[in-house]
């Protein structure tokens, strides 16, 4: 039995996972893509096919503050960052798509840091 690469196996996880969580106008889509040195987040309406609102590690807001930090506590300020863009615009539930990432470390950090800065999903 022939071991898939890591890549071709988080592509299944997350297929996976997107046949479960669909994004509607009442309860969008929070997803998650971790990249090596970067995190993104995105609240996403799938019957629209839009993105609502975003952040990222890349953002202006969350550069200046993160300089000699942790990439977990980075993704504690772009869920926070997330979450205040989302509540702006009247959203406040949410499904969590992590992505095919586990529920680990950055992607945790970042979903812990949306609920507490009021985000419900």
């Amino acid at each position: 039995m022939a071991v898939d690469s890591p890549w071709k196996a988080r592509r299944k996880r997350h297929l996976r996972v997107r046949a479960k969580v669909k994004g509607t106008s009442s309860k969008p889509r929070l997803c998650v893509f971790r990249s090596l040195n970067h995190i993104y987040a995105q609240v996403i309406d799938d019957s629209q096919g839009c993105t609502l609102t975003s952040a990222s590690s890349l953002d202006p807001e969350i550069r200046s503050m993160t300089e000699a930090k942790t990439k977990t506590s980075e993704s504690e300020l772009v869920g926070t960052l997330v979450a205040k863009r989302a509540l702006g615009q009247g959203i406040d539930q949410v499904a969590f798509d992590r992505g095919g990432y586990q529920y680990f470390g950055r992607v945790k950090a970042l979903a812990e840091a949306a609920r507490q800065a009021g985000l419900r999903f």
